[in-house]
């Protein structure tokens, strides 16, 4: 900028020259001025320009300074970083020379070391799947720490890991009643006092309980074992300190009572007959109906004929030997042949009321297994239908249809043979009335024939 004012300045001195030449006279105050501004500008410019040099001179010293300290910082850190390296060497033939003396001092406790952890370590799974860990928990923390420890274990180390052992070993001898939550099936937590069979089982009033040692929980089985196993649990709980009771145990620790939940009940058995065992299940009730209702039948009908036969003079209609006697004093005046073929004829009509139904409880004690053949029919080809289609590699597939074939076959053996004793009782009660009607009548017509020969 600087320079272009000084060359507007010189060509303002040119033209003024120029014109000068027409008009000195006129123009030399202006020159001077001109002359004079220029002078002072230099000033100025060389003052600024030497403060410029000082400010650099000046920010070169500070950089020098800078320069010379960060040599001498860097000189430093190397000097320090060779001494670490010496020191760093001779600490690590020193730790070697530790560990040797380590190694050597420690003689047989290093062995004994790894023993600890071994053991530390073996006895954690234990001690967490126990069920005595459902009643004191917590104990497997320091057995953690030791079967994870880099150094010695210390005398309360060994003295805990003693005492984990032992406590573990005298619980499980022991029959204990404590009060912890118990987590129920509709995932509400209660809480109630719980039996622990040494390291069998839990108990409670409800049955059999399930230890959880991932979720360190207590809850119910899913399905509780027959009525006969859980009436030992009562027994328990009644019992006192000084006496015995008898109870089922699981030695495997609730492995056998998992597995009991997922066996079929009859019920379910029953349902796995589907259709053709309801069908058995509706003809066995059928003939358990009519055998009921003809054994009460035929038993007041024995009744009525006992109390006829003590008043054999009085016929009485409500029964069917009063009625054969009736037709006996109705026709006395008759010859034999013709009585004995009246009283014949009174005898065929009581019949088909005395064996009515019998003969329908012996059809259906036959129809019976024959259902049960045709579901066991009906099974195998739905079994051998799912093996076309999905092939033999998945057994529980086949398992609906070959329960249908086996359950139905024993549902049709289970209805026949209550059946068939049941027609063989009835018939034989409808028989003993016949025979006292044949007996009866054969009496009546001897006396006939007697009072005919007198």
């Amino acid at each position: 900028m600087k320079k272009l004012f000084k060359g507007f300045a010189v060509a303002a001195v040119l033209s003024v020259s120029a014109g000068a030449a027409l008009n000195v006279h006129a123009n030399t105050g202006a020159l001077d001025k001109i002359l004079e501004q220029v002078k002072q500008e230099r000033i100025s410019e060389g003052k600024i320009n030497k403060q410029r040099e000082q400010e650099f001179l000046s920010d070169r010293a500070d950089k020098q300074a800078l320069l010379n300290k960060a040599k001498s910082q860097l000189a430093a850190e190397k000097a320090r970083g060779d001494r670490l390296t010496k020191e760093y060497a001779q600490n690590e033939n020193t730790l070697a020379e530790k560990e040797a003396a380590l190694q050597s001092a420690q003689g047989t406790l290093g062995e004994m070391f790894g023993v600890v952890r071994r053991a530390a370590a073996d006895a954690i799974g234990s001690i967490e799947a126990s069920l005595v860990s459902a009643e004191k928990p917590g104990r497997a923390e320091i057995l953690r720490s030791l079967a994870a420890a880099k150094e010695l274990p210390t005398v309360r180390e060994l003295e805990e890991l003693w005492i984990a052992l032992q406590t573990e070993m005298t619980e499980s001898a022991k029959v204990s009643t404590f009060e912890t939550e118990v987590a129920g099936l509709d995932g509400n937590a209660t809480v109630k006092k719980v039996t622990r069979i040494g390291n069998f089982n839990l108990v409670t009033d409800d049955g059999y309980l399930i230890y959880s040692p991932e979720t360190k929980s207590i809850q119910p089985l899913g399905k509780q074992p027959d009525g006969y196993i859980l009436a030992g649990i009562s027994d328990l709980e009644n019992t006192s300190a000084d006496n015995y009771a008898g109870v089922y145990v699981d030695p495997t620790r609730g492995a056998i009572l998992r597995i009991n939940t997922q066996k079929a009940t009859l019920e379910e058995y029953f349902h796995q007959g589907g259709v053709v065992g309801y069908i058995i299940t509706a003809l066995l009730g059928l003939g358990m109906l009519i055998t009921a209702i003809r054994f009460v039948d035929l038993t007041l009908t024995t009744s009525k004929i006992k109390s006829q036969l003590k008043n054999v003079a009085t016929p009485n209609t409500n029964n069917p030997l009063g009625r054969i006697l009736k037709v006996y004093h109705d026709n006395k005046n008759q010859d034999v042949e013709n009585l004995e073929l009246k009283l014949d004829e009174a005898i065929l009509r009581e019949t088909p009321r005395i064996e009515a139904g019998i003969n329908i409880i012996k059809i259906l004690a036959a129809i019976a297994p024959l259902l049960g053949l045709l579901g066991t029919v009906i099974g195998m080809i739905l079994t051998f239908q799912t093996i076309t289609l999905f092939g033999t590699g998945d057994p529980k597939i086949m398992a609906g249809n070959i329960s249908l074939a086996l359950v139905t076959t024993a549902l049709g053996l289970i209805a026949a043979l209550p059946l068939i004793l049941l027609h063989a009782v009835v018939a034989g009660r409808s028989k003993s009335v016949l025979h006292i009607l044949d007996e009866q009548s054969a009496g009546i017509i001897a006396t006939h024939a007697e009072k005919e020969k007198a």
